[in-house]
């Protein structure tokens, strides 16, 4: 077995309505045309919370405060390692609009079952629906 680059990425668990914020991958970026959770890989020295606000102003256009960690998974991809933490956040300031990201929409979560979706951020649907309770609306 070969040695794979591993990341840190923050996601942005963002609802309003019943919807959840998903952003669609660019083209000529890895798994391009997928949706996922909002978010982006963590720079040396950044939080979490930090790298999902950056993020989110960066592919969004959107200010954003990022709350507690929801949950950690680590998924690999034939490539490469990531190690997902997602976060509670909402939007302060603006909507969100695809700035660097190929689109984005609010999808309830039969809707995400329909959606081409990254692997691991189907199994953060999962888990959301296990915590039905917690991280309702944010905003």
């Amino acid at each position: 077995m070969t040695d794979v680059p591993f990341l840190r990425v923050a996601a942005g668990l963002i609802s309003r309505d019943g919807r959840w914020l998903l952003t669609r991958r660019p083209a000529g970026t890895h798994l391009a045309g997928q949706w996922e959770f909002p978010g982006g890989k963590i720079e040396p020295g950044e939080s979490p919370g930090e790298a999902l606000v950056r993020e989110l102003r960066e592919e969004l256009g959107i200010e954003a405060g990022a709350a507690s960690e929801a949950f950690v998974l680590r998924h690999r991809y034939p490539d490469r390692e990531v190690e997902l933490h997602f976060l509670h956040a909402r939007i302060l300031v603006g909507e969100p609009r695809p700035l660097e990201v190929a689109g984005l929409g609010w999808y309830t979560p039969d809707e995400i079952d329909e959606l081409p979706l990254l692997p691991a951020d189907r199994e953060a649907v999962r888990r959301l629906r296990a915590l039905s309770g917690e991280g309702e609306e944010t905003r």
